[in-house]
């Protein structure tokens, strides 16, 4: 430990090792798998500057993924590759506490396991993602060689991505373009942030549709660190295409300029005036060259039912 005052392992052990979480750090404590000066201790021994500590984290256990039989609705598919249009509430793939139920459970069963290998036994097939409450289009790799000509379509950002969403405000002007580097908020590690990002991301926002109502409180602004004007009393249909794909990137972006998504409660208001489960996001546009014949495809998912019944909702 370097110089300093003393401090409870826990608490120190968070600080250092902020891509776990503290109730994980102190299992690991109870567990022996946190020494100092070689001897086991309690979650809150106080470490003294000098202290030795050794930390073991033990590997990540690989969980049995089965197949299920779970509806998929597909756009296309060939032998290569597979397009679908993901559902509200889904999981891409499995994770600590979704290791059912997800996009990759359904695709395996309905690939009979004729998946890219790639990404490992948990992502079968998987080569982008998109947020669990977002929906829309995916593109499923069946083989590695498809699974390579995606990724590297994805590293040159030459892979056509355009998402409808609703924001909260109403956005001046026709649109434009937000350029901040995404990385982990500084205070929340589950959280994305513009504050302090070092990678490079680019997102471009269309106006769609404005819709006006004086009658709703105005939002304060600086709640969600934007900068940028428009009337707040209302919400605007947008369109985002993505220059670069940072995880939560259009979320964290379109909130840094003051137009939160309308149901993200990470990145918006904790209460929404509607009935909505989490964030009114859909990837609706996928277009990339196809991994074999090199042909441009483009498939459009079309707006789920709870979409475009809030449009709906805001128009009347």
């Amino acid at each position: 430990m370097e110089e300093g005052g003393s401090e409870r392992i826990d608490k120190l052990l968070s600080l250092r090792l902020s891509d776990f979480s503290r109730s994980y750090l102190q299992k690991l404590i109870r567990e022996g798998a946190v020494l100092v000066n070689q001897k086991t201790v309690k979650a809150n021994h106080k470490v003294n500057p000098g202290d030795w500590v050794r930390v073991t984290v033990p590997e990540p256990e690989q969980p049995d993924i089965c197949p299920e039989k779970i509806p998929l609705d597909i756009l296309y598919e060939d032998e290569e590759v597979l397009v679908v249009n993901k559902p509200k509430g889904m999981v891409v793939h499995p994770a600590p506490g979704h290791y059912s139920g997800t996009l990759v459970n359904a695709v395996m069963h309905h690939c009979q396991g004729k998946l890219s290998g790639i990404n490992g036994v948990t992502r079968p097939g998987i080569v982008h993602r998109i947020d669990r409450d977002t929906t829309g289009s995916l593109v499923i790799c069946k083989s590695d060689r498809a699974h390579q000509s995606l990724a590297e379509q994805l590293k040159e950002h030459s892979i056509t991505r355009r998402y409808r969403a609703v924001v909260l405000g109403v956005i001046e002007g026709e649109g434009g373009t937000i350029s901040a580097p995404i990385g982990r908020h500084p205070a929340d590690r589950k959280k994305m942030s513009t504050l302090g990002g070092k990678k490079h991301a680019v997102t471009h926002y269309t106006v769609l549709e404005r819709f006006y109502n004086d009658s709703l409180p105005a939002v304060r602004r600086c709640v969600f660190g934007g900068s940028k004007g428009g009337n707040t009393r209302g919400y605007t249909y947008v369109e985002c295409t993505l220059e670069t794909g940072r995880t939560h990137q259009i979320r964290v972006h379109m909130s840094s300029i003051g137009h939160p998504i309308l149901g993200d409660e990470v990145y918006g208001p904790a209460k929404c005036p509607f009935s909505l489960t989490g964030q009114t996001l859909h990837a609706k546009t996928l277009g990339f060259l196809h991994p074999v014949t090199g042909a441009y495809m483009e498939f459009d998912a079309p707006l789920p039912d709870y979409f475009e019944e809030l449009l709906c909702t805001l128009r009347n």
